[in-house]
């Protein structure tokens, strides 16, 4: 067991050696460290949460398990693990647990260690981490930061641009802006863009057969990848677990449900609810679907042609989680009496918002139009005169039946300065 920490250690070394960008985060971390309770450091794979842990601890005596480490889990042996952190640690101030959920009944021994009075940071790439095990074993005892992919504005700062430059540096971002569009944004393929294909392609299949098929002892994993396949191609349509099951030849609804849920678990896909005042309608509604990275799509989806006006679509929703918005709670879609769609609806407690569309192109006047009325009819539906339309690059402001339009571009848009 002194071997593997000693080698775990080694490891964490090397990785605080190395270049960062500081992640964006609502949370200051030193208000965070400082607090007793558990730090929960949530999101998909591979997309900052132990760089981000290392980086709050940097210069502070701190222990590190890294729980993606067989060796480890093999030979686990619960006190002989506290007894060899203190000898390879001597006087740890914090306990940093890398992707713990994959630690049987992690939850209770890390009850255990917080009684025992130890600052824990944790970080885990499974949702049901919240949903279930935290806030049933520790309820009230944690504090949640939760990490996405790059944002565009992430990415732009990682590669040195100004937003805010001349005119030379504005044609960049706009190459780094439709390049992330159709690329996404984790963080090991910013730089090698020749990559992203194949590694996002790896990690794919990893997360589904790791943090999916392993987790549930799934046995038809045929199935399974045949969901999370037909997910990714149709991502942004309206889509029930009737629809997926009949279009891939599942023969339970029930099981279809099952295996939506646990795609969901490691932040793979998303389902955005149908707003409606009455729940059980909203229940009864196709949800549509969203993936956390288009990247995810230019290497995996079975897309015959090119569609930018989805991608924009998706970066929106996935900058819409970053402001804090939530699927169920504070963002839906909504469709009016007369089936005119509006792509996302933001709530404050019971008060609608924002109403948000997105066009990738709105320059020809049939698109204007079509985008305007339905917005308007869901605005008139909806009580809400806060609009936006979230475009590539156009910006100006449309006037229309008592309502002012805001046309945006994403990068404005995902900056928060509307």
């Amino acid at each position: 067991m002194n071997t593997i920490i000693q080698n775990q250690r080694k490891e964490r070394d090397e990785l605080l050696a190395r270049p960062y960008l500081t992640r964006k985060t609502n949370t200051d971390d030193s208000v965070l460290l400082a607090n007793p309770m558990i730090k929960l450091i949530t999101g998909p794979r591979r997309v900052g949460k132990s760089t981000y842990a290392l980086l709050m601890l940097q210069g502070r005596n701190f222990a590190y398990l890294n729980f993606d480490d067989n060796l480890l889990l093999s030979g686990w042996d619960e006190e002989l693990v506290m007894r060899t952190l203190d000898e390879v640690y001597p006087g740890y101030e914090y306990l940093l647990l890398d992707e713990v959920q994959n630690l049987k009944d992690w939850d209770v021994w890390v009850s255990k260690l917080y009684r025992r009075g130890k600052n824990l940071i944790i970080t885990g790439s499974n949702a049901k981490m919240l949903s279930s095990e935290m806030a049933t074993m520790l309820t009230g005892r944690y504090l949640q930061v939760e990490m996405l992919p790059f944002s565009l504005l992430e990415t732009m700062e990682w590669k040195g641009v100004d937003t805010n430059g001349n005119s030379a540096q504005y044609a960049e971002t706009a190459v780094i802006a439709d390049d992330y569009l159709r690329n996404g944004g984790y963080p090991e393929t910013i730089d090698m863009r020749s990559i992203t294909r194949s590694y996002l392609s790896t990690l794919f299949d990893s997360i589904i057969w790791k943090d999916v098929a392993k987790r549930h002892n799934i046995r038809n994993i045929t199935d399974l990848n045949n969901i999370a396949l037909y997910l990714l191609s149709n991502f942004c349509n309206p889509l029930s677990a009737n629809d997926i099951a009949r279009e891939v030849s599942m023969t339970s609804i029930t099981t279809t449900r099952k295996f939506m849920d646990y795609l969901h678990e490691p932040y793979l896909f998303y389902y955005l609810p149908r707003f409606n005042n009455k729940l059980k309608l909203m229940k009864k509604a196709a949800t549509k679907i969203y993936v956390i990275d288009n990247g995810f799509v230019t290497a995996k989806a079975f897309n015959i042609s090119e569609n930018l006006g989805r991608l924009l679509e998706n970066e929106v929703f996935v900058e819409l989680l970053r402001q804090g918005f939530q699927t169920e709670t504070s963002l839906f879609y909504y469709r009016s009496r007369n089936d005119r769609e509006v792509d996302f609806v933001t709530r404050n407690g019971a008060h609608i918002h924002q109403l948000i569309q997105v066009c990738y192109d709105m320059t020809s006047p049939k698109s204007e139009k079509r985008e305007v009325a339905s917005l308007i009819e869901c605005a008139g539906e909806l009580k809400c005169n806060n609009l936006t339309i979230v475009t590539n690059n156009d910006e100006r402001e449309i006037n229309k039946d008592g309502y002012c339009i805001k046309v945006v571009p994403f990068l404005k848009f995902a900056s928060a300065r509307l």
